[in-house]
């Protein structure tokens, strides 16, 4: 039962590594921050998730917490690319190659809507 459990834990770990190696390599290659994000998000979701797997099944680890280790990874990544990359469209970042941008028209509506700051009078 021991040998089966490092099997898994093996099996683990070249997956994590290959998803881990995967999403590096979309972090140097891709062009623009949206498609980087979306390489880095399978580093923290799925290679994370597998290399956790990995530790609770190779070390007397609590499958409790890391149960709720993995949950949290998987509710959490997505969350956080999400956020990161709506930041980053606020902030003006272009996107290189877009196909199509869905939110150029709610973004100048947003832009237009925000109440302007008072102009200071000019001294006499």
């Amino acid at each position: 039962m021991e040998d089966f459990g490092y099997l898994i834990a093996t099996v683990a770990i070249l997956i994590g590594t290959f998803f881990s190696i995967i999403g590096i390599i979309g972090l140097v290659r891709l062009p623009d921050v949206y498609a980087r994000m979306h390489a880095t998000g399978k580093v923290s979701t799925f290679g994370v998730v597998l290399l956790t797997v990995a530790a609770v099944f190779a070390t007397p680890l609590a499958w409790s917490k890391a149960l709720v280790l993995i949950a949290l990874l998987i509710l959490a990544g997505p969350v956080v690319s999400h956020a990161i990359s709506s930041a980053s469209y606020r902030l003006g970042i272009p996107m290189k190659q877009a196909m199509r941008d869905d939110l150029a028209g709610k973004r100048i509506q947003a832009s237009a809507r925000q109440p302007q700051p008072a102009q200071a009078e000019p001294a006499e």
